[in-house]
């Protein structure tokens, strides 16, 4: 089965749809799937449900998408840095479901891993929790969260073999391997492709299961979200 595909449209071709629920790999600018979400974008389709840490920056990564109103609902855990996406939310024309950081994670890791809801001590008190079961364990109270299963997952990784078997790089590796694990049909963006046994097993960081489409990116921009600099002394 030949994994690998063209270009990002053709690797989206018969995948998405109108009100699909996707995820979309990465934190901040760190590690997303650039040349998806333009693809994504160019598809046309709307009303989307995007599972995200956040949804990148105004004019870029998903912000492209809330420009154009192809976001109906984000599942995240972090609405900065993103004025357009502050402004649809408060102005309530974007739905938000706000998740802890660490729960959001497990959500997706769980949903990868067959399980179908699990227990957290995060956010048991607030409103987070409201509407949801919470159940007493060892004298604490823990609140019950589903897994998150999404119908296509878009991730960003440094390389892959033909199988789909993928290296990440340094923190660029953040939420994608969870949102491969989840999702049904996993397309993945990449800087490289090997062929197949070019990899050491043990380097390996997420095997081909996963991995359904592959497409390649050898020039991503890799936007800097915000530079910070700091003078040198004696410079």
């Amino acid at each position: 089965m030949n994994k690998v595909y063209p270009d990002a449209a053709s690797a989206l071709a018969g995948i998405v749809k109108d009100g699909q629920l996707l995820a979309v790999g990465g934190f901040g600018l760190c590690g997303i799937p650039e040349a998806l979400i333009d693809a994504l974008q160019a598809s046309g389709v709307k009303d989307l449900t995007v599972i995200s840490n956040n949804a990148g920056v105004d004019g870029f990564g998903l912000g492209k998408l809330l420009n154009t109103r192809q976001i109906k609902k984000m599942i995240s855990s972090y609405v900065g840095e993103n004025k357009e996406f502050e402004r649809q939310y408060l102005a309530g024309e974007l739905e938000l479901e706000f998740t802890p950081q660490g729960t959001l994670a497990e959500k997706l890791r769980a949903g990868g891993a067959g399980i179908p809801a699990f227990f957290t001590k995060t956010g048991v008190g607030t409103l987070v929790a409201e509407g949801k079961e919470t159940r007493e364990f060892d004298g604490e109270v823990y609140v019950m969260e589903r897994a998150l299963v999404p119908e296509v997952a878009l991730v960003k990784a440094w390389k892959a073999d033909k199988s789909g078997n993928l290296i990440f790089r340094r923190t660029a590796r953040n939420f994608n391997p969870a949102a491969a694990m989840a999702g049904k049909v996993t397309i993945v963006e990449v800087e490289e492709v090997v062929e197949t046994g070019s990899f050491d097993p043990d380097a390996v960081h997420l095997p081909g299961i996963y991995v359904h489409r592959i497409v390649l990116n050898t020039t991503p921009e890799k936007r800097i979200e915000k530079r910070t600099l700091r003078e040198t002394a004696g410079a």
